[in-house]
């Protein structure tokens, strides 16, 4: 059984990462979470024993974080991850014997809005893709590769972390699909178009002028020649926007916005969900709001009796 703080964080880490399979990603927020119960708690640093300050650990306790954080300002959808997040060390702790009992089982987080974030018209979308070809057009190898990436999360709706996990070998020229491992580690097939179909060649095209040796076969590269990370991935989707002027939306506004036209232009709900690698009908469902409202905005300015 874990003595300190270290001790336990180590150990709940190799469970999620051995036993649970989650991404590096998903499990350092588990951590990171727990890490912030674990000061809440006033659970000693380092070698400082925690069997007594967990031994008292209870529901209210659980009830009383979540209550600071909402008052410290932070959001439903935040609360409902931490929650979930605390319920999954609750069980683990509850079975390794380092809790007497699963404390955070009847734990229930706020309900999240279900609400949308702001979308790109489809006239915006092909507005920052225009950008980013005419960035590209002077030959700068970094600037073809925003291109690529630009289109590609626009054309295949495709999770920023999932982008940067893309290899070479995950692409089907012939078929124009990508391979994409979302997740909990579930394989899904996404198509794409001609447009980025062509960009992701110019970029293949020049990817060995930079590729670092121990880049691997990782699809995108960063400046240093080595696989991009999310952060940069991000940065480079925040400046096309500044440059063509449209709504800020990052990674994400493009994923949300091709889901919307994708739906506005006739596929229906479980196409949707397949392309966007959903494990619930019900997550896909939110983006038929946006659609009932452009019908709704439609009808108002086409009808005379509207």
């Amino acid at each position: 059984m874990p003595r300190t703080r270290a001790d336990l964080l180590a150990a709940y880490h190799r469970y999620l990462s051995l036993q649970r399979d989650l991404s590096q990603h998903t499990a350092r927020a588990y951590l990171v979470d727990i890490c912030d119960l674990l000061s809440f708690l006033g659970v000693g640093e380092g070698d400082a024993p925690i069997g007594a300050a967990l031994a008292t650990l209870d529901l209210a306790d659980l009830r009383d974080w979540l209550a600071a954080l909402a008052a410290s300002g932070h959001s439903r959808a935040t609360l409902a991850r931490r929650s979930a997040s605390v319920r999954t060390f609750s069980a683990w702790a509850f079975e390794e014997g380092i809790l007497t009992s699963d404390v955070a089982a009847r734990l229930r987080a706020p309900r999240v809005d279900n609400r949308l974030p702001g979308v790109l018209t489809a006239q915006q979308a092909a507005q920052l893709l225009q950008t980013a070809a005419d960035l590209a057009a002077d030959g700068d190898i970094l600037a073809v590769r925003d291109l690529a990436i630009a289109e590609t999360l626009y054309a295949t709706g495709v999770r920023v972390s999932e982008l940067v996990g893309l290899d070479v070998t995950d692409l089907d020229h012939s078929q124009r699909t990508l391979r994409v491992l979302g997740k909990g580690r579930k394989e899904r097939t996404v198509p794409y178009g001609l447009p980025a179909a062509r960009a992701l060649e110019g970029w293949l095209s020049r990817r060995e002028e930079i590729c670092a040796p121990d880049a691997g076969t990782a699809l995108f590269l960063g400046a240093r020649g080595r696989r991009i990370d999310p952060r940069a991935a991000r940065d480079i989707v925040h400046r096309l926007c500044a440059a063509a002027g449209v709504p800020d939306l990052g990674p994400h506004g493009l994923r949300h916005s091709a889901a919307t036209h994708v739906l506005s232009g006739g596929a229906d709900l479980r196409s949707v969900q397949e392309l966007l690698g959903h494990s619930s009908l019900a997550t896909t469902q939110r983006y038929t709001h946006v659609s009932a409202e452009r019908l709704r905005s439609v009808y108002e300015q086409a009808f005379p009796r509207a």
